[in-house]
């Protein structure tokens, strides 16, 4: 029987374990889709104790926790933060086969040194130990990051925002890590939202102009894309219920535009065409810019009423969405390609069914712009567990070029979520030290160690083109 989490954990092979601790354990990291805070980084937070820093904001957690039946006092309500942490350590006692369980132990020893097992029993003890080292030098936001050996980090803005943090981060020459923005411009397309016209009086405020059209509309974000080129944004990011393809009339797109700003809700038919008009607009913008387009979908938000009336978005009551229309994706992709705006784009579906959808995708729009110029993005959110990985890299490995691929993400709001990559980097070697074992490729080391290497770190880098820190 193998010891829970020791150095090979995961690593199954003699070539797995070369890989990992030779190839892959040590790069450092990037993760180009977060979402930190970069005021916090910037003012360099520190933390109380461990629930601030590991469970406030983490919808992971939370989920876990209302499955196992604890009441919501002690997961977002007013018990102390010790009894909310040591509810989760009851919970994550018994979370067998959940990947919180192997993040939860991974992060306890990464960063507070404990190589024990968090259970309602050992919850005084881990409590005691994480919170004498919270309070101990280089362990603020910047110490987590730069102890994690992060490289780059983008987070996650609106095309509103001032990016203040992000000016006075890169000014600050005592932080060697990029902190860069994305651009998110969700609250610009998703017009059959109440709040949308109070959205776009905030946009006229940023972009200094008047917007009574469509075409005003792609005006001030054209104005917004140049503020965030300024300050080094490099990509976008899009949250989406799935690719849409339905072309119409610029004569069609202004009419919906204009009943939105007399107060009219579209319908279906209009909302579609009206995302689609404005999603090929935005990808020309991010392919005169040399920009990455990223395109999450797949996920059906908000499923809990009573619980969005109190709590918000992004607290723990999202699924998976139905297998998302290929169709609409690859002919999107297609209508951009054929107007010469295809921008290097990522693709992420929350269903695992769209994986090998996905995966024949790309292979219609690659050519010599970049090496895996569409991506199919590293398994995300409810899919960034072993199985989950597993499957990903497997389809994408017998369905494209797995050694161009650019490797893991954090999607994360938490400072301590970094081991996430080491747990990424372990499925990654172990996958090939299987194919290497069971005949399917050599054991050709020097190769086996560039492609693991490249995943890891390189390939990312050179695709977004990210540079090293200068001040």
């Amino acid at each position: 029987m193998k010891a829970f989490l020791d150095q090979d954990f995961l690593l199954d092979t003699p070539v797995a374990r070369t890989l990992f601790h030779e190839a892959a354990k040590d790069k450092p990291i990037i993760d180009y889709h977060c979402h930190l805070s970069p005021r916090e980084i910037y003012e360099d937070i520190r933390y109380e104790n461990i629930t601030q820093v590991w469970l406030g904001g983490d919808h992971y957690k939370w989920r876990l926790m209302r499955s196992a039946g604890i009441p919501e006092k002690y997961i977002t309500g007013d018990a102390s933060d010790y009894e909310k942490f040591e509810k989760y350590a009851e919970v994550i006692g018994k979370a067998i086969g959940n990947p919180l369980y192997h993040w939860s132990h991974l992060e306890l020893r990464r960063f507070f040194g404990y190589d024990g097992i968090l259970n309602k029993k050992t919850a005084p003890e881990v409590w005691k130990i994480a919170n004498e080292k919270l309070q101990s030098k280089g362990y603020s936001s910047r110490g987590l990051i730069m102890m994690s050996n992060v490289d780059t980090i983008c987070t996650t803005d609106d095309p509103v925002d001032s990016l203040e943090w992000h000016e006075k981060l890169a000014a600050d020459a005592s932080f060697p890590v990029t902190v860069l923005p994305a651009w998110r411009p969700d609250k610009a397309m998703n017009l059959e939202k109440e709040t949308y016209l109070d959205y776009l009086s905030q946009l006229e405020k940023a972009a200094g102009m008047s917007i009574r059209s469509f075409a005003d509309l792609i005006k001030a974000l054209r104005i917004r894309l140049d503020f965030f080129a300024a300050h080094q944004c490099s990509l976008s990011d899009h949250a989406l219920n799935y690719v849409m393809y339905a072309p119409a009339s610029d004569e069609e797109v202004e009419a919906i535009f204009s009943a939105r700003l007399q107060g009219n809700l579209p319908g279906e038919k209009e909302e579609a065409a009206f995302k689609f008009a404005f999603m090929a607009a935005m990808a020309r913008e991010y392919k005169e810019r040399n920009w990455v387009m990223q395109l999450h979908y797949g996920c059906r938000r908000d499923n809990n009423p009573p619980m969005f009336r109190k709590m918000g978005p992004d607290t723990g009551f999202d699924c998976v969405d139905n297998t998302a229309p290929s169709t609409q994706t690859a002919a999107f992709l297609g209508y951009l390609e054929d107007k010469g705006s295809l921008p290097k784009t990522i693709l992420y579906s929350l269903n695992t069914n769209d994986n090998a959808a996905i995966d024949t995708i790309l292979g219609c729009f690659q050519n010599d712009e970049a090496v895996g110029r569409i991506q199919h993005g590293s398994a995300w959110w409810f899919n960034d567990h072993f199985e989950g990985m597993t499957e990903h890299m497997k389809s994408l490995a017998s369905l494209g070029y797995f050694a161009g691929f650019i490797g893991m993400l954090t999607d994360s709001r938490s400072f301590l979520s970094y081991p996430r990559h080491e747990y990424f980097r372990r499925i990654i070697c172990r996958q090939i030290g299987r194919w290497v074992e069971d005949g399917f490729f050599p054991e050709d080391m020097d190769t086996l160690k560039e492609i693991v290497s490249g995943i890891c770190y390189e390939n990312a880098k050179n695709y977004f083109g990210f540079a090293k820190k200068t001040v």
